[in-house]
Formats: structure tokens, C-alpha cells, sequence
């Protein structure tokens, strides 16, 4: 299937979520990621997530790496909209969140990090196949941003739904995941 058309078919599937729905299934969620093996950490790079989009949070899988790894570093991206690019800014609690013309929650602040730093990077996504490819927003920001990241750095997606069979209209540039976790199943790719 063509990636528009799986935009528009997983965003709605995501609006139609209730509020408990989704909370019950961020919790089966964060239950898969606890299983994934994951090698020592120091520096992470999430994203917040869009609340109004019914996107999965990565806030919960922070806030268990936090507590496995205190000393771990979580960087959050900010975009640089006119390039098309995106940077990652380290956060702590002085650090504040402002959203971005696409409503995307961003660091205000924050000290930037090279693409090489993150060992483990969470990548939003609306689906995704069984080979590992996502469909996301459709703007290129992650993809681009991964060609400059170590070559090993973990990849991971999260989804309420199942993986597609194969997304027909791959690029050469799309990268495929390490991992996509869904409330019921861990795919590692």
C-alpha cells in the first residue's frame, strides 16, 4: 500500500482510540519495550508526542530508562523547518517545551548534540511493515537525520497497531528500524 494512503488510514484508526483504550494499551506498551535487551546507555533521543494526534507517548519508556540508568542523557529533537532538518538538544528541568507550527511539542534551549551521540533513538511513525519501514508524517526530517547517526544506533518505532505486509512506495533513502514495539508483540528487524 502507498504511503498516503496509510497516512490517512492510520491517522483515523489513531482518532478513533478512547482515552482508556489508549491508556490500557500504553501500558501493554511500555511492557513490550521493558523486554527489549538493550546494550549500556548514555544518551537517548526521544520525542514528546503529539497529544492531539492520539500518538503513542515516549515519556513512559523515558521515565523507565531514567530510573534503570539515572545518569542517562535524554535529548529531544527541535526542527529547523525552512532546511527541513532537525537537531537533538539535550533536556533537564530547566528546560521548556513550546510547539512548533506543526504542533509538534520542541526544547526551548538546551544544549545541541551531534548526530553521533544517541546510542538508542525513538522514531515516531503512524505504521510501519514487516521488513522494518515506516510511514511517517512525510516531511524526511528523521531519515535524514539517521544518515548523520552512528552506524549500530538503535532504532525504535512504536505502534498501537500491527505492522502492514510492505509499504510499496519506499524511497532509497527510508532506513528501517532495529525494533517496533506494539501493545501485544516486540518486532526486531
Amino acid at each position: 500500500m502507498l504511503k498516503k494512503e496509510l497516512r490517512a488510514i492510520y491517522r483515523q484508526k489513531r482518532k478513533a482510540l478512547t482515552a482508556a483504550e489508549k491508556n490500557k494499551l500504553d501500558d501493554l506498551l511500555l511492557i513490550q519495550f521493558q523486554n527489549i535487551p538493550l546494550p549500556p546507555l548514555q544518551t537517548i533521543l526521544a520525542y514528546a508526542a503529539i497529544d492531539e494526534n492520539n500518538e503513542p507517548p515516549t515519556d513512559l519508556m523515558v521515565d523507565y530508562l531514567q530510573y534503570m540508568i539515572p545518569e542517562l542523557q535524554i535529548a529531544y529533537p527541535r526542527s529547523n523547518v525552512p532546511a527541513q532538518e532537525m537537531e537533538a538538544v539535550l533536556t533537564d528541568e530547566t528546560v521548556f517545551f513550546e510547539k512548533n507550527e506543526w504542533n509538534i511539542p520542541e526544547p526551548v534551549g538546551g544544549i545541541t548534540i551531534a548526530p553521533e551521540q544517541p546510542e538508542l533513538i525513538f522514531i515516531p511513525l503512524l505504521t510501519f511493515d514487516t521488513k522494518g519501514y515506516r510511514v511517517g508524517y512525510g516531511k524526511g526530517f528523521y531519515d535524514k537525520y539517521l544518515a548523520n547517526c552512528r552506524p549500530d544506533i538503535i532504532k525504535i518505532g512504536i505502534s498501537y497497531f500491527e505492522p502492514v505486509k510492505e509499504i510499496t512506495d519506499r524511497n532509497n533513502f527510508d532506513v528501517p528500524l532495529s525494533y517496533c514495539i506494539t501493545p501485544h508483540n516486540t518486532y526486531v528487524f
